[in-house]
This record gives C-alpha cells, sequence and structure tokens, in this order.
C-alpha cells in the first residue's frame, strides 16, 4: 500500500517550505492543505496540539510537527537522496549549524528587517551571517556538493530575506560583505528540487510591504 502523506501549512512560510524541500529531494508525493491561521482546522489542533501551528506532517495517521524535526523524520522515513551525512560527526554538525540558523540567524536577519536596515540590527545580523559565510569555506553549499539540512534550514536567508530587501529598499545581506552566501543563494534557489517548493517572489514582496510598510 503507498504511503499517504499530507502536509499542513501555508504557502508564504519559509518554515513549511523547508518540509516542501525535504519531500522533494526524496521524490515524495504529498497533499497540501492550506491552513487559515486565524481559523484552525480540527485538524490541525489534532495534529499539533502543543503548538496549534504549521507545518505538520501526517504520514499514515501519525503527525510530526516542527520543520527541521520533520526533515530528519523525511531523511529517516524515505531512501533516495539522503539530506544529512552518514557519519555520527557530520549529522552532529549539520544539526549544530541548522540550529544557529534558527537560534542565531534568522531572529537578527529578521529584526535588521524590521528596523528597515537600521544600522545597529544590520550589525548584529552580519555578526551572526559571518559564521555561515566562514562555513561554507568554498563549498557550492552547506552539504557540500549536495543540498543538506543547513541548506534547508537557511531557506529563509536564500529566498524571503531578498524578497523583503526589495520590499522595503534596504540591504542586509551585500555581495562585498558576503560573497559566498550571495553565491550560495543563487545556486540554492536555482536548484529545480528548491525551485519547484518555493512560493512566488511577489506574493512575499507584497506581505513584507503589508507588514512593515514598504517604498
Amino acid at each position: 500500500m503507498a504511503d499517504v502523506v499530507k502536509l499542513y501549512g501555508l504557502e508564504g512560510s519559509p518554515f513549511v517550505c523547508r518540509v516542501k524541500i525535504a519531500l522533494n529531494l526524496k521524490g515524495i508525493e504529498y497533499e497540501f492543505v492550506v491552513e487559515d491561521l486565524s481559523n484552525k482546522s480540527a485538524d490541525l489542533i489534532k495534529y499539533n496540539y502543543v503548538y496549534k501551528k504549521v507545518p505538520v506532517l501526517v504520514h499514515n495517521g501519525n503527525p510530526v510537527s516542527e520543520s527541521l524535526v520533520i526533515v530528519e523524520y523525511a531523511d529517516d522515513a524515505w531512501k533516495g537522496v539522503p539530506i544529512l551525512p552518514q557519519d555520527a560527526y557530520g549529522k552532529a554538525q549539520a544539526r549544530f549549524w541548522a540550529k544557529f540558523v534558527d537560534d542565531k540567524c534568522i531572529p537578527t536577519v529578521f529584526k535588521a528587517i524590521g528596523s528597515h536596515g537600521q544600522e545597529q540590527a544590520v550589525a548584529e545580523a552580519h555578526e551572526q551571517l559571518q559564521f555561515l559565510e566562514n562555513e561554507l569555506k568554498d563549498n557550492k553549499f552547506f552539504g557540500g556538493d549536495n543540498i543538506n539540512l543547513v541548506d534547508i534550514s537557511a531557506t529563509f536567508i536564500a529566498f524571503w530575506l531578498g524578497a523583503a530587501e526589495e520590499a522595503l529598499g534596504i540591504k542586509v545581506l551585500t555581495k562585498d560583505k558576503f560573497p559566498k552566501l550571495i553565491k550560495w543563494s543563487d545556486n540554492y534557489v536555482n536548484c529545480q528540487v528548491v525551485k519547484d517548493s518555493l512560493p512566488p517572489r511577489e506574493i512575499l514582496v507584497a506581505f513584507f510591504k503589508k507588514r512593515f510598510g514598504g517604498n
């Protein structure tokens, strides 16, 4: 019997997008169930009764919540392209940097966006992004020649940040300061499996203009 896979989410969420990329990498067919977070479905509340938020993956009736947990679950549940390294140390490093993206990079980048590029906020974001710039070394992706957990975790930086910069007329990720991250972003968003998972850029630009008042 074929697996029954449903993904509950929002079209414009970078966290939901992480899961879409992982499922597409694995070649998994799934049903995408669009949620209205102002009127959450009974299924969402049932499947994620702790946080009551998206994304939620339901695989043969079993729910899994939290985007990076879901990505790791997909890597364990299905064969195909590996998302995590195969050795224990490599796995630990990928998990460390993915958590760093969530705990340090995304919050400071979002603060820089919300401040409309205020100098101190941008400096704080730059401090964290520099760690990622250094970690890339001379690799195409954080996974070397292939996309891995860290690349997927940094989807917000690769795609959402550019849309915010366009919407607000600011620049956080500059080519002179972060040439490796800029090149990585281009490589990443132009991978077909990633491109097929991303929402239309104009939707994100409109979102950031509405939320933060763009030019």
